[in-house]
């Protein structure tokens, strides 16, 4: 029988959904325990054991992330918890430093210099990155009363060194765009009870201060004088409200990713107005985003609760990734699905990309 060409062409057409729709595996609620997780964005604020213990049985690898907030012996206390747990769980715990923006020799070699030599000490430590937070931005300031922003000239010779170093810089700046708003106008119920309780931080309150714009502006800025450093931006960027402005920062920085700390949420209330969307999203840029909770551990006194909180966040957020199941979730009104991405995909967000990013040697 002779194959008429145009039946040829119509296989070799269709031959590639074929083998990829055959070739399509998905997860469920049922395969949480069973594949390897990162949470890339925590914070060990304790000695005793719960979170790690929680996190081996659960399959999930910590990325305990330190803060400046703006004490010395803070960062000190968060720099000993992490290193003690690192060393207890090696190769299913890991640390980011952060640096103390100690203002006294700001805009003099001796302040980069001092910072460098802290960074080294870490790094010998075995840090897979270095930590910015939003104080640099929203509260530190020069002797003139200016606040210093992340593109500041004053911190190229830190970003250079790190660079240097081959290791990612993982960014907080600005915040979410809640912020600027009052708080009934708030969309998700995280952000108005954490700004009710951190009024500082609460930009609508303080119009002198650096607007979201500048922020992001700013920021922007700084992986465009930095090309080649890798930047992993937490909270989605802080451009979590809206996934197409995460797209614009993703196709213009190659060397930028993103993890999802505390802001899963915002793709969720993005999901009830346009599921398909978000899915996309996760699925065009599987490459780049990074599985991240931002718990703490310092507040418990009962370790059952702990346990039981990390469990079941780490739980819901798998589900959200892996089902189809309608949801719904006490931070916004609304039900949703989720998002029933590809194993593949999923891998990469929950691990493979934290493994990428940062270099781990996982155990």
């Amino acid at each position: 029988m002779k194959i008429k060409p145009g039946f040829v062409k119509l296989i070799l057409a269709i031959l590639p959904l074929i083998t990829f729709s055959c070739g399509d595996k998905y997860y469920t609620e049922a395969d949480f325990k069973k594949v390897l997780k990162v949470d890339s964005h925590f914070h060990i604020d304790s000695d005793k054991g719960i979170s790690e213990t929680q996190a081996a049985e659960d399959n999930m690898v910590l990325i305990t992330i330190n803060v400046d907030h703006a004490r010395a012996e803070d960062i000190q206390q968060q720099l000993d918890l992490a290193l003690n747990s690192v060393k207890k769980y090696p190769g299913r715990v890991f640390y980011e430093p952060t640096f103390w923006f100690d203002t006294t020799a700001w805009g003099t070699n001796q302040w980069s210099s001092n910072v460098i030599s802290e960074l080294d000490k870490d790094i010998a430590e075995g840090a897979i990155g270095v930590k910015v937070w939003k104080n640099i931005g929203m509260t530190v300031r020069d002797r003139n009363g200016k606040f210093i922003m992340i593109d500041d000239p004053g911190l190229k010779p830190v970003f250079d060194h790190i660079i240097s170093r081959n290791l990612p810089v993982t960014g907080h700046l600005g915040e979410p765009k809640n912020c600027w708003m009052p708080l009934e106008k708030m969309t998700i119920s995280g952000d108005r009870n954490y700004f009710t309780e951190n009024p500082q931080y609460h930009m609508f309150l303080h119009p002198e201060y650096p607007s979201y714009e500048d922020q992001i502006n700013a920021r922007d800025h700084l992986l465009e004088l930095h090309p080649d450093m890798k930047f992993i931006g937490c909270h989605l960027g802080s451009l979590e409200y809206d996934v197409d402005e995460i797209s614009k920062r993703l196709d213009k920085f190659p060397n930028m990713a993103v993890d999802m700390a505390a802001r899963i949420c915002h793709l969720q209330y993005q999901t009830v107005a346009d599921r398909e969307k978000i899915r996309n999203f996760c699925i065009k840029y599987q490459d780049r985003l990074l599985y991240g909770t931002d718990l703490s551990d310092g507040w418990a006194k009962d370790p059952e609760e702990l346990a039981e909180i990390l469990h079941n966040t780490w739980l819901a957020d798998w589900k959200y990734f892996v089902s189809d199941e309608e949801m719904q979730t006490g931070q916004f009104e609304g039900k949703y699905r989720g998002l029933k991405l590809p194993a593949e995909v999923v891998d990469k967000i929950f691990h493979g990309n934290a493994i990428k990013w940062y270099n781990l040697n996982i155990r």
